[in-house]
């Protein structure tokens, strides 16, 4: 009896295990897209033909656009759930008068080691000044940009994001746990979930958006899901009485970004013009990426 028992446990032991470490499966935008086609998708398709380049700094490769002509550059940073190539539509529009820097973020933990690792980049391709453009996670990068190398940046443009703040951390406690302990499977299943029942109907049910951000959380590591968070929550001091021109970008309906922190963001920048998209939700640079690109159009000019 003890030894069928024993043959019990490691059975179950087994199965736990192979149920933990079951390989998610793995889906492109093309399976993804019930849409109809569309010169947005073609756009998408055709960025995602062009060479990447990649830089090393500190044993993380980061990954990163360039693209464009001009004597002026334009830095991309994209949120938590996107890559280089979230901003497919203002990189089309914008190549022909900037040059521009699109990055994805490596597993990098922290805004120091990020910010360090952007400049490195920008070294690389010898550009001295960039105006920078963030949402969400890249908004809140964009601020720290902003505030540790002014010198480096001439216009900053703060997309459906946050100030500094505790309301984050706070809130995110229990899911924060469930990140570091589920399985990756599981943990990317309640994001599929959160981003079709929250993201994706104040974004006008967008099905480009919606593909592309489920195919996002197949191609995204648990350790870059948890490096990109940690950015979220880490704190630093703002520059609230900068020179530099810096332009708000909201949503009345943002699901992820509060009323109380979009007030707060717009409180620590108290001189700079806000846009509002109205009910566009979290990513008006999708659903509405020709007014969105006419605004930055406007404004880095």
């Amino acid at each position: 009896m003890r030894k069928k028992y024993r043959y019990r446990l490691i059975w179950v032991a087994v199965a736990l295990v192979i149920i933990y470490f079951f390989p998610s499966p793995q889906k492109t935008f093309n399976g993804l897209y019930h849409g109809y086609p569309s010169a947005q998708v073609d756009k998408l398709y055709e960025l995602r033909g062009l060479p990447l380049s990649t830089l090393e700094v500190d044993g993380e490769d980061w990954s990163y656009l360039s693209i464009g002509k001009g004597n002026r550059t334009i830095l991309f940073l994209h949120g938590m759930a996107g890559a280089y190539d979230i901003w497919w539509n203002q990189i089309d529009a914008l190549k022909d008068s900037f040059n521009i820097i699109s990055i994805t973020y490596p597993p990098v933990d922290n805004l120091a080691d990020m910010g360090k690792a952007t400049m490195a980049i920008l070294d690389k391709e010898k550009i001295e000044k960039v105006n920078v453009v963030g949402t969400s996670l890249g908004g809140y990068f964009a601020q720290y940009l902003v505030a540790t190398y002014p010198n480096r940046v001439e216009r900053a443009v703060f997309g459906n994001t946050f100030p500094p703040n505790t309301i984050i951390e706070k809130e995110n406690k229990i899911n924060h746990w469930l990140m570091r302990i589920a399985p990756h499977w599981a943990v990317m299943s309640a994001l599929r979930t959160n981003i079709k029942q929250k993201v994706i109907p104040p974004s006008g049910n967008n099905e480009v958006l919606k593909a592309y951000l489920i195919e996002g959380t197949y191609r995204t590591s648990r350790s870059q899901l948890l490096a990109r968070y940690s950015c979220v929550i880490d704190k630093f001091k703002p520059s609230a009485n900068t020179t530099i021109p810096i332009l708000i970008i909201e949503s009345n309906n943002d699901p992820l970004i509060s009323p109380v922190l979009r007030a707060s963001l717009k409180k620590l920048y108290p001189t700079a013009p806000v846009v509002n998209f109205g009910e566009e939700g979290h990513m008006p640079y999708v659903n509405k990426s020709k007014e969105y690109s006419q605004v930055l159009k406007g404004f880095l000019r």
